[in-house]
């Protein structure tokens, strides 16, 4: 008997510590291949790049970030491309994930994804839409909540052929989750 309870014990030992080691190998990058973010800031003819929620936010507020890497020209109409780093990933030493994006050298299209532009906040739920709105300025499909945006702004959910017939509440959810 007092076997058993040391092994239920013991148990229940290794299912909190693997349950610490799954929280502490996540960092809050959001840069995950299952998971990524990608929010985009349009402004005096740069395309501001982020990968992580926090350094977005911090540009937002302040209009800068600390560490980037930019590339002149490098946007589908010319544009200066910035890609806003986090303090870890400043040397480059391992790929960013978001950038290899960019560069074409990933083919995951699934993200989350936040574009400020126009004094509009565009949402997507795949890469491919957001290339076609960075690209052309525009969306083919898209469903509009006005005034939804955190400063009064129009919030334009990026649909296309497979999904634009059905209002996007999941995107909607995933937005508000993002901006409360």
């Amino acid at each position: 008997m007092q076997y058993f309870k040391h092994m239920i014990h013991f148990s229940f030992f290794l299912l909190l510590v693997g349950t610490l080691a799954a929280c502490a190998s996540t960092d809050g990058n959001s840069d995950s291949a299952d998971n990524m973010e990608i929010y985009e800031v349009h402004r005096d003819g740069r395309i501001n790049v982020f990968y992580n929620q926090k350094l977005y936010k911090e540009f937002l507020a302040l209009g800068e970030t600390p560490y980037r890497l930019t590339r002149i020209g490098a946007g589908p109409n010319g544009e200066t491309l910035v890609f806003g780093l986090t303090k870890n990933d400043k040397k480059m030493k391992n790929p960013v994930a978001a950038i290899e994006l960019y560069d074409g050298k990933s083919t995951q299209d699934s993200i989350y994804g936040e574009m400020v532009k126009h004094n509009r906040v565009y949402v997507f739920s795949n890469f491919k839409d957001m290339n076609t709105v960075r690209s052309f300025g525009h969306p083919n499909y898209m469903y509009t909540m006005i005034g939804a945006g955190p400063k009064g702004e129009t919030v334009v959910f990026v649909l296309n052929k497979k999904n634009k017939k059905k209002r996007p509440d999941a995107l909607i959810a995933k937005y508000k989750e993002h901006n409360t």
